[in-house]
């Protein structure tokens, strides 16, 4: 008698993430929740923001959709990854994987897939309204769309990891909800993206904002799609690409052993 030998942790992730998507999509209020939301806010603050910026013709609007793709990313990645992973612990799905011979390495392929997918959309649709509504002008050279992708990447990935980690303090899908929106509102406020430009915030919050990704994630879409002239109103005076990439890096490495020492399989362990 042979043995039946189950397919490589690789092709189970991706049958996963397949599955995850489908749920995904097929969820229509966490849809609309996930890629509304940050799209609403562009839209509503985006607007009520006036003026220009002195010798630079750039526009409030334009800076704050700028800041505000790097928040829809924290949006599909920290905080829909975060609910998602309080949901499958509740209901179950978490203990059953853990009783089963699939790896727990495809799980969470199936979660980076999700997040994967679900942020790359969010960014086209926040790039759209804010190209279509605020004049928001895209990179044309190559070295401004380097800078977007390890910006994305890292962003996705040290959130995503968060994300994880944060889910084990909650006992249930309303509790993660409500300690999810809590941290992604207030870091929206104290990282500069619902007040531009970030020098109009006391600079005891830009400090504290300064130890979480929100704040380099969304400094790091500025300085892709701002022009040079507007690093003048960062709290440095320049973009600190280098700096965006080592306090990412950091989170990511975090992140990782945030994972190992708080995820849990059920709410009971």
């Amino acid at each position: 008698m042979t043995t039946a030998t189950l397919p490589g942790t690789f092709t189970i992730g991706l049958a996963r993430g397949h599955a995850e998507l489908r749920e995904f999509f097929r969820t229509k209020e966490a849809v609309v929740f996930t890629f509304a939301l940050p799209a609403v806010l562009m839209i509503l603050l985006g607007s009520i923001f006036g003026g220009s910026y002195d010798n630079t013709g750039v526009t409030a609007g334009q800076v704050f959709a700028a800041g505000m793709i790097g928040s829809g990313i924290v949006s599909t990645s920290f905080v829909n990854l975060g609910n998602r992973i309080a949901l499958d612990r509740e209901d179950g799905t978490l203990k059953r994987l853990h009783g089963t011979p699939i790896p727990a390495t495809a799980y969470f392929v199936g979660k980076i897939i999700l997040v994967a997918v679900t942020s790359i959309a969010e960014a086209v649709l926040l790039l759209l309204v804010a190209t279509l509504m605020f004049g928001l002008k895209l990179p044309s050279d190559a070295g401004h769309w380097l800078t977007f992708v390890w910006v994305f990447v890292l962003a996705i990935t040290s959130c995503a990891l968060l994300g994880i980690a944060v889910s084990a303090l909650a006992r249930s899908v309303a509790g993660a909800t409500a300690i999810m929106q809590l941290v992604y509102l207030t870091l929206q406020f104290i990282s500069g993206v619902f007040v531009t430009p970030i020098t109009n915030l006391p600079r005891v919050m830009v400090t504290v904002a300064s130890f979480f990704p929100v704040k380099w994630i969304c400094q790091g879409f500025r300085s892709v799609f701002l022009p040079d002239s507007m690093a003048a109103y960062e709290m440095a005076g320049q973009w600190e690409l280098g700096k965006v990439a080592l306090v990412l890096g950091v989170w990511v490495i975090a992140g990782l052993a945030l994972c190992r020492l708080t995820f849990r399989w059920s709410n009971g362990r």
